[in-house]
């Protein structure tokens, strides 16, 4: 048998365009098996499926309208003037939502994070902050201060100026709007006691300091966490992990992942003999280093996988076992070494074991997803689905 020379292989799967109410599981399926007749690949134990959770949505068929937000958010909130705080800034993910939210009150006030929001896009720079000798931890500017000391800047990627476009999104639904900049929750209830944390991975503590306040707050988790008026939702994540659909609808985050990724592992097990892990995944979990955005706009990178993929890596670092422990050897001495050393590893946590140092101790998940997200890319691929083969595997595998 001659010794295997390709680790982790990354695969995008060309698949039929999706739609509501398809057999999504079947069709998957049947996309990966008939992509590896076409590629020449064969399906393996420890294999990993992996669906965007887009194409998941969109079979659920869960969508809401702009109509549906503006229900919930003057159910909730009353209908009065409410404070809408640190959205991200993005006209996929929040403009339309915001537009939702401006229909179910009759006054907005934006309160923006500054220099950047929560995943790192950038109103100004920290050069900038600095020239203008203003501390953004205390110092609450209005949206006056910040023009006089900022102007009119834009994305550096989208050529957006998010300031001015969230405040006529406000404006053009029937509202009125004021825009402050400040990062302490508390500033919000100067103007008003009722308001929607739109941040995603800080929501949480946000709404512990509101509430402890006395403010009546939601996240934006809890805007159609149950059905409006027939509406698609989500119970766990509500509009977190939302994506513009048309000029009036949005798509959720995909619900009731669990049984899909369960019944396509059972699929692939039935027509193959193969024991595959499956995922489904969202936005990967890593910051460009150019725009220093953090990828990360959904709520988690994987809403639902099966049981193999739970857990962080437990790696060994090969540099640091040939630069340490085997020094001395080369050549196949030193390969049969490190070959023994992993093959004799524990299967208990490495963390704390200077041979694995420098690994990921990162969720399985997440690392997965990002590999995916990568794969799979935002555009016109065609390449909903990825299959990933030998991401398990390690040097000895294949011998």
């Amino acid at each position: 048998m001659s010794e295997r020379r390709v680790g982790t292989v990354s695969r995008g799967i060309r698949c039929p365009i999706f739609r509501e109410g398809d057999n999504l599981a079947e069709m998957v399926v049947d996309s990966v098996l008939a992509a590896g007749e076409s590629d020449g690949f064969e399906v393996r134990d420890k294999d990993i499926l992996c669906i965007t959770e887009s194409v998941v949505a969109r079979c659920q068929g869960n969508y809401a309208t702009v109509d549906d937000i503006a229900a919930d958010v003057k159910a909730k909130l009353g209908g009065e003037t409410i404070g809408v705080i640190w959205p991200i800034l993005s006209r996929n993910r929040f403009a339309i939502c915001l537009r939702g939210m401006a229909k179910g009150a009759k006054k907005v006030v934006i309160m923006l994070s500054y220099p950047s929001d929560e995943v790192g896009n950038a109103l100004v720079s920290m050069d900038q902050i600095d020239e203008a000798g203003i501390n953004p931890y205390s110092d609450v500017l209005t949206l006056e201060k910040y023009r006089e000391l900022f102007g009119y800047g834009v994305h550096q990627f989208t050529g957006v100026d998010y300031v001015a476009y969230y405040g006529e999104i406000v404006e053009e639904a029937g509202a009125e709007v004021e825009i402050i900049f400040a990062n302490h929750a508390e500033e919000i209830l100067k103007y008003t006691n009722n308001v929607i944390a739109c941040d995603i991975h800080t929501r949480a503590r946000t709404k512990r300091i509101l509430k402890a306040k006395g403010a009546n707050v939601i996240g934006m988790d809890e805007i159609l966490n149950a059905p409006v008026n027939g509406s698609g939702y989500n119970e766990a994540y509500g509009l977190l992990g939302t994506n513009k659909s048309t000029e009036d609808t949005v798509k959720l985050f995909p619900r009731d992942c669990q049984p899909l990724v369960e019944e396509i592992q059972a699929e692939m097990l039935k027509r193959t003999g193969k024991n595959v892990e499956v995922m489904v995944y969202g936005d990967g979990a890593f910051k460009d280093p150019v725009g220093k955005i953090w990828e990360l706009a959904d709520p988690v990178v994987s809403p639902a996988h099966t049981a193999g993929l739970r857990g962080t890596p437990n790696e060994l670092k090969l540099k640091y076992l040939a630069d340490n422990d085997y020094a001395e050897l080369s050549g196949d001495e030193l390969k049969e070494a490190v070959s023994k050393a992993i093959s004799e590893k524990t299967s208990e946590s490495l963390v704390g074991n200077m041979a694995s140092e420098g690994t990921t101790p990162r969720q399985l998940t997440d690392l997965i997803g990002s590999l995916c997200d990568l794969t799979s890319g935002s555009g016109d691929k065609g390449t909903p689905v990825v299959y990933i083969q030998g991401y398990f595997d390690n040097y000895t595998t294949g011998k």
